[in-house]
């Protein structure tokens, strides 16, 4: 049952994507990383196919007739028994400890076919109509195999418009104040004080709260850190060089002023560290004219960002436009920075691309 004010939409994807973390940390601590090659060689783990099988199951669940795009498919675990056996194992043992919590999200899935065909339902086209779900069960796959950076990805899109978006981060701190360095999180522990959830709804702000093994815990408002000197600011940027053009983003740094290194992370830990003002600026640069972004790796983190006070644009100072399908077919690059400095950003951008 849908909610206008979208408040049960963000209800049951915050419940589902910390169950799914449950799941991810799991994986990571058991030391069960097991991978496949995928056609475009980027490293597929059971965490990844297991996360995608439990927010399907509590979407399908909740809201039956709503669209899914989600980055996975079956393909791979129906060929191999080994790997589906494992997945499966983790997803029939992975729950809240909240009982009333997994309940609303239906429960366990019944059986290893059951959960091969939940996974082959993210396979929606997308587009500008309806209501679809846009899903990454793990962002940043290296960043999760080495132990850092890495976030499980959920948003709502309605008429192509996000309208909720929720990001778990395990790796990141819980405390919105620390500052953002390189090797924040790099270890992967479930000490306390570790992991996070960002969320927002279109219209009403966004909210951090740390990840728990059962109910939500409280929120907390968050918002982009005033920047009163743009050379000051910290800007982060992916760790895959095949990700962002590292190069054009160290000269717009230098012509905005910036001294510091740039923070590298993977996934949209990234939206969320800017969001809450633990770094300032996000800069991804196409680095071939080919190159196009896929939406569950922005959707959510380009609403969490705008909540908190941000601007997201692509290179050409355009808004990320969700509606064209299971890619951002017309944007170039993602620029995220607070309002007041963003044109500055993009002033910067557009001269350093522009001169190529």
């Amino acid at each position: 049952m849908s909610s206008p004010d979208y408040a049960q939409e963000l209800r049951i994807a915050l419940l589902a994507v910390q169950r799914a973390t449950l799941l991810t940390k799991t994986v990571f601590h058991n030391n069960a990383k097991g991978t496949l090659d995928k056609a475009d060689a980027s490293p597929v783990t059971i965490g990844d196919f297991g996360a995608q099988a439990l927010i399907i199951s509590a979407l399908q669940h909740n809201f039956p007739n709503d669209e899914i795009v989600a980055e996975e498919e079956a393909k791979d675990l129906r060929e191999n028994e080994r790997v589906r056996a494992t997945v499966w194992e983790l997803v029939k043992n992975t729950k809240l400890s909240d009982a009333a919590g997994e309940k609303e999200l239906g429960g366990a899935i019944q059986s290893p076919e059951a959960m091969l065909d939940i996974i082959d339902k993210g396979d929606s086209k997308g587009g500008r109509s309806g209501r679809i779900w846009a899903i990454d069960p793990i962002d940043g796959t290296k960043g999760f195999l080495r132990g850092g950076q890495y976030a499980v990805c959920l948003a709502l899109m309605v008429d192509g418009d996000v309208k909720v978006g929720v990001l778990g981060c395990p790796n990141l701190p819980v405390n919105d104040s620390e500052p953002l360095t390189e090797d924040i999180g790099a270890d992967a522990t479930d000490a306390e004080g570790k992991g996070v959830l960002f969320s927002a709804i279109l219209g009403q702000g966004a909210a951090s709260r740390p990840l728990q093994k059962g109910a939500l815990a409280d929120p907390s408002k968050i918002t982009m850190k005033p920047i009163t000197n743009i050379s000051d600011a910290t800007f982060c940027e992916s760790v895959e060089a095949g990700h962002s053009s590292q190069g054009d983003a160290a000269a717009i740094a230098k012509k905005l002023g910036i001294t510091k290194n740039s923070v590298r992370m993977d996934s949209q830990a990234k939206y969320g560290s800017i969001a809450r003002g633990a770094g300032d600026l996000y800069l991804r640069l196409p680095t071939s004219k080919s190159y196009v972004e896929k939406i569950w790796d922005h959707a959510a983190g380009d609403l969490i960002v705008r909540e908190a006070g941000g601007q997201v644009t692509d290179a050409e100072n355009k808004r990320l436009d969700f509606s064209q399908g299971r890619r951002l077919e017309v944007n170039k690059g993602v620029v995220a920075a607070p309002k007041d400095v963003h044109p500055h950003v993009i002033e910067a951008v557009m001269s350093v691309l522009g001169s190529k």
